[in-house]
């Protein structure tokens, strides 16, 4: 069946049942499992006179803040995932990636052969604003995705 998963999450409370439910499939099937959360490129610049970038993100401390951010959602998975007797895990951090592009690129990179993820369920004009990171996954991806609502 499934040897390597690829978990999905965002720190949020609906993530946090996906990370659940991946776990104890990964636990079930005894698979390796990989958690990953994305941290997407920063959308907010200031520009001096010159028209060069003088934001934020080009500031020694961007880097750092968002790695530091990325480890407040990656470390209690890989605690909850040791609290689930998998023996075999990892966590990765994607920077400046959109979501779908970190999740897919990464499954990728792990060889994973499933894709745990989350959505909202949003439907008409609501999802076509706001967008879709689980359906562009769905849409993208080489291997089985496994979406939790």
């Amino acid at each position: 069946m499934y040897k390597r998963i690829l978990i999905a999450t965002d720190g949020s409370e609906l993530a946090a049942k996906g990370l659940a439910k991946g776990l104890e499939l990964a636990a079930q099937l005894g698979a390796h499992a990989d958690i990953v959360t994305v941290s997407e490129p920063w959308a907010v610049g200031m520009y001096d006179a010159m028209g060069w970038s003088a934001g934020y993100e080009a500031s020694p401390e961007y880097k750092k803040d968002r790695e530091d951010a990325a480890q407040k959602i990656l470390q209690p998975a890989l605690a909850a995932a040791h609290a689930a007797d998998i023996a075999n895990v990892q966590t990765h951090h994607v920077l400046d990636r959109y979501a779908a592009d970190g999740i897919i690129d990464t499954a990728n990179a792990c060889g994973s052969d499933l894709v745990v993820m989350t959505s909202h369920g949003r439907r008409g004009m609501t999802r076509v604003l706001l967008g879709s990171q689980t359906a562009e996954v769905l849409a993208r991806s080489t291997v089985p995705v496994l979406v939790i609502r």
